[in-house]
């Protein structure tokens, strides 16, 4: 399955970046990153079928482990794509939010966009390893 990253803005150089790029190299599992600009922008037509999971300050509080059994099911229920959307500064639209599969939050707190970024990226490759039962992630 693979798992796509569309994400608003420009990472750049940055220690986020070093972070994001670390975990991409380390994910087992096929990965693609778009990034749009602010406004606008391409995002490129889903593999069929699709989830889509928007990071979102409403979302569940998951644990890794429920993370990881969410991308497996997926995975083994032939899914061929999972998106993980980070919007813009002002979020999701209510019309997004009600679209999506799965909203996701990494606690109640704001977290910078890119640091989210390297934090969504370091959970995919703990639920990889979680699923393929790699010793990463000790529970």
């Amino acid at each position: 399955m693979l798992l796509r990253v569309i994400a608003r803005g420009k990472i750049a150089r940055s220690p986020e970046a070093d972070l994001v790029a670390r975990y991409e190299k380390r994910l087992g599992w096929p990965f693609a990153l778009t990034e749009l600009p602010e406004t606008g922008g391409k995002v490129p037509d889903p593999q069929t079928p699709c989830r889509t999971v928007l990071l979102d300050e409403r979302g569940r509080n998951l644990t890794s482990e429920e993370f990881a059994a969410i991308l497996g099911e997926w995975r083994d229920s032939g899914v061929r794509e999972a998106r993980f959307v980070l919007g813009a500064a002002d979020g999701h639209s209510d019309r997004e939010r009600d679209e999506a599969d799965l909203l996701l939050a990494f606690g109640k707190a704001t977290w910078p966009h890119l640091l989210a970024r390297a934090m969504l990226l370091e959970q995919l490759y703990r639920a990889t390893t979680i699923l393929s039962g790699h010793p990463y992630h000790r529970s």
